[in-house]
């Protein structure tokens, strides 16, 4: 017995990967986080099978499904949004399951920054423009923001940052980064990420409107000067000089065949 945690992706049900479908097709019990997991993954669940909506669950109460189901020698697919490796949850679960002895497995999945770029149409590093990309927050009900982790301290260094769980907070976004990155940097707020229902505005972190984010529970903040950047270098991987292992240039190349 094995439970499965999969990446569920951002919102759109085709945006999982192939072993996580297979997975859920394989699982007598599944455990999804019906807030964010669309429930049309749910069609992959084979027929009888245990279905379970984690939302209104404790953790203690989600454990006690997985002990069940690892009693009764049924593997499980336990459904995450986006990714697991952040805000997931997940950590809390894996620790209550090493003390149990039962065994489990982690299937990555979309993430929503990810999702998000691609709705934009960006790449998040441009050559000469930011070659970072910083996942961050601010301080929610859920999870404090350690001491260093301050939206100043990561504006300092001039990255792309995908600000999660603030929509609520614009004016404090505006407010903290305008100083780093000037009222002119572009800002993308993606709401619903990849879902029927998604919505994109583009402003900039001076014409940001902090009314947008009113009423509003998932989106995500993209800020940088990456964003809708014409002016940038262009990468040497592509360099018609530019001597790699599977392109050699020259008499004397670095990597001879």
């Amino acid at each position: 017995m094995t439970v499965h945690f999969i990446g569920a992706g951002p919102g759109a049900a085709d945006l999982i990967t192939l072993r996580g479908r297979d997975l859920i097709a394989a699982c007598p019990v599944c455990l999804y986080a019906g807030s964010l997991v669309p429930e049309a993954l749910l069609a992959h669940c084979p027929p009888g099978a245990r279905i379970v909506n984690t939302a209104p669950l404790s953790l203690d109460a989600i454990i006690d499904e997985i002990r069940a189901a690892h009693e009764a020698g049924q593997d499980v697919a336990r459904l995450h949004s986006g990714d697991l490796s952040v805000w997931s949850a997940m950590g809390e679960q894996l620790r209550r399951l090493r003390a149990l002895g039962i065994p489990y497995d982690v299937t990555p999945g979309v993430p929503s920054f990810a999702a998000a770029a691609a709705a934009l149409g960006a790449e998040l590093t441009l050559p000469g423009v930011a070659q970072s990309v910083v996942l961050t927050r601010t301080s929610g009900r859920a999870s404090a923001m350690p001491d260093g982790e301050t939206l100043a301290a990561f504006g300092a260094t001039g990255a792309t940052l995908a600000i999660h769980l603030s929509v609520h907070v614009l004016a404090r976004v505006q407010t903290e980064l305008t100083p780093h990155y000037g009222a002119d940097c572009p800002v993308a707020v993606v709401f619903r990420a990849s879902w029927p229902d998604q919505r994109i505005i583009r402003t900039t972190l001076g014409a940001l409107d902090a009314s947008i984010g009113e009423g509003e529970r998932t989106a995500l903040i993209l800020v940088g000067h990456a964003l809708g950047a014409e002016e940038f270098d262009e990468s040497r991987l592509y360099a018609g000089d530019y001597d790699r292992r599977f392109r050699p240039v020259g008499t004397a190349p670095r990597f001879p065949e």
